[in-house]
């Protein structure tokens, strides 16, 4: 390492000691007025040391909880509560495995975990948002009064799914495995009991439609402040997400956030660390492509992860060498950190998406969807400069928009089949199988508008694939393999992208295609919800109104996402959308 590298890393890691300092003191840093914030030599070292927990994220006694699976979901152990000290715990659990001659009985060790452990959910306390109101005025756009009185069961879910942290948490960080952050949150729901990062992109667009604005812009400034402590935004709000993030949607809540309240200096002052989100993914998750640079889902830690601890174990047993196991692990969570674990898309088998869990191949694979949300984000950080006056910015991140944009055209465009496709690093070639996100770039406008063939393309080869055909909306992919982000699930946010994104091209056929495919969602979830009293986090593409399933739980409820999209709809077709069987 050159002399000046050393001083910047020495520089770096005295940052991040004194930002972890501070958190730990202090709380979560407080972001008004955000910082300038851009630079991006942290991250290596963030990733590597991010979590350290010999409690909740590796170490015997998370080995050992998980692995006797004293738990049905091995998430349950990770989401609990220390009762002492981290030290104290170890200790505790060194004298009961010495006591039981390191073979405890499942429920010796079960007993012993609940005398040192809160159950799930400790970290918070009972929050109604204190900006809910009963109708919001989006509800008098919509027609049919059934759908309207459903919108307003929507719009009440919300009092459900708030969220508050203890004050607890800022005195003993250590004894959780939250991520502490100063404003409460919507939650997906479920067994997922703190914040998703994509997930809340979509939570977002329902909140602001309720006019919930207040919840909406804490739920941003968590994120931000986020940011400010780690680099990024992971997964989730728990310390053992800290080595993955997700899509980076943060730049299009703040951007849904700014559009509905009109307020320019939020912008403003977020813009800086929305760049440096930016930078993140550009320094970190790009590789080279036929002599373009596009980005790819990453891993950069070692073993399972520990809210699946005792499943990837297992799945990895298949490998005889530990390096092959921990190559394993970091495809499992490069997966986990697309938002699609898991699904065939990953799988690369002698040149096909053929196999299982075992031939997960996510990092060789250039996923549309990152790069044109990457693109999304430099438009949104250089219209937020140009807010700002700060046009030398404005012109580089727009420029830094139209790169990715012409290396997704040149790498991921495929003629032939008129649609974006991933592309296989491996074998050098098109995945030429179906998902959702092959159309994400209509969702982002990362497409030459001035091309009147486009449309007539994209419906050529929606109707190839006969993907209007399904009762129940369109599957993630057409393979069938008992994963959750495989036929014949279909998820809410696949839905929205794809509505929103053909809605809102310059065709008259496009744009009723987007209508059916929100009129045959919204019938379908108020048919399930009607049947249920539930919404769903997926649901099944051969039936209306079924729930999906298969992956590595049960299917879960509440439901973030799903009530986002569904309102969303509502708010943008409620003057044509109806129950009846007739669209």
């Amino acid at each position: 390492m050159s002399p000046i590298n050393l001083v910047f890393r020495t520089l770096d890691i005295t940052l991040l000691i004194l930002t972890a300092l501070v958190h730990v003191l202090h709380g979560a840093v407080d972001i008004q007025p955000f910082p300038n914030v851009v630079d991006n030599r942290l991250h290596p070292d963030l990733l590597s040391s991010s979590c350290p927990s010999e409690i909740y994220c590796h170490g015997k006694l998370l080995d050992t909880v998980q692995m006797m699976a004293i738990y049905q979901d091995s998430k349950t152990f990770v989401d609990m509560k220390m009762r002492k000290s981290p030290n104290e715990t170890l200790a505790s659990f060194n004298d009961f495995m010495e006591e039981k001659k390191n073979a405890p009985s499942k429920q010796d060790l079960k007993t012993w975990v609940e005398l040192m452990f809160d159950k799930p959910g400790a970290e918070f306390e009972d929050w109604i948002p204190d900006d809910w109101v009963e109708n919001p005025s989006f509800l008098q756009r919509i027609k049919d009064s059934e759908l309207r009185g459903f919108g307003k069961i929507l719009n009440g879910i919300w009092r459900e799914l708030g969220r508050k942290m203890i004050t607890d948490v800022r005195i003993n960080p250590d004894q959780y495995s939250i991520i502490p952050v100063d404003h409460p949150v919507i939650v997906p729901g479920g067994r997922f009991s703190e914040f998703f990062y994509w997930d809340s992109y979509w939570i977002v667009q329902g909140l602001l439609l309720s006019e919930m604005t207040k919840t909406t812009r804490g739920m941003v400034e968590n994120f931000l402040s986020i940011i400010q402590r780690y680099g990024f935004v992971p997964n989730g709000g728990r310390i053992y997400y800290n080595k993955r993030s997700q899509p980076p949607l943060l730049s299009g809540m703040v951007k849904s956030y700014v559009d509905a309240t009109k307020d320019t200096k939020f912008a403003e002052d977020a813009v800086e660390i929305l760049a440096r989100e930016f930078e993140f993914f550009m320094n970190n998750y790009i590789v080279e492509v036929n002599g373009h640079h596009l980005a790819a889902y990453r891993c950069k830690s070692s073993g399972p992860r520990p809210e699946s601890y005792r499943e990837d174990v297992i799945s990895a047993q298949v490998f005889e060498k530990e390096d092959e196991k921990q190559d394993f692990y970091c495809e499992l969570k490069a997966a986990a950190e697309s938002g699609m674990d898991f699904s065939s898309r990953w799988f690369i088998k002698d040149g096909t998406n053929a196999g299982d869990l075992t031939n997960l191949k996510c990092r060789s694979i250039i996923p549309v969807e990152l790069n044109t949300i990457l693109f999304w984000n430099a438009l949104i950080i250089s219209e937020f400069y140009s807010m700002k006056n700060d046009l030398q910015k404005a012109n580089r991140y727009e420029a830094k928009a139209d790169d990715i944009r012409k290396a997704i055209d040149a790498v991921l465009w495929n003629e032939e089949e008129g649609i974006w496709l991933d592309y296989d690093l491996i074998n050098k070639k098109h995945r030429h199988y179906f998902t959702p996100t092959n159309l994400s770039p209509l969702w982002t406008g990362c497409y030459d508008k001035t091309d009147t063939s486009l449309p007539k393309k994209i419906l050529a080869y929606i109707e190839k694939l006969e993907l209007d055909k399904y009762p129940g909306g369109v599957p993630n992919t057409l393979s069938n393999t008992n994963e959750q982000w495989d036929f014949p699930n279909v998820w809410p946010p696949m839905q929205h992208m794809m509505i929103i994104g053909l809605g809102g091209m310059n065709s008259q056929e496009t744009k009723e295609l987007a209508f059916r495919w929100a009129q045959r969602w919204v019938r379908s979830n108020y048919i399930a919800y009607n049947k249920t009293k539930t919404m769903f986090e997926k649901y099944n593409a051969e039936e209306l109104g079924g729930h999906g399933g298969g992956g590595e739980y049960e299917v879960q409820t509440g439901f973030g996402w799903s009530n986002g999209v569904v309102m969303d709809l509502m708010n943008k077709y409620g003057d044509r959308l109806t129950v009846g069987a007739n669209e």
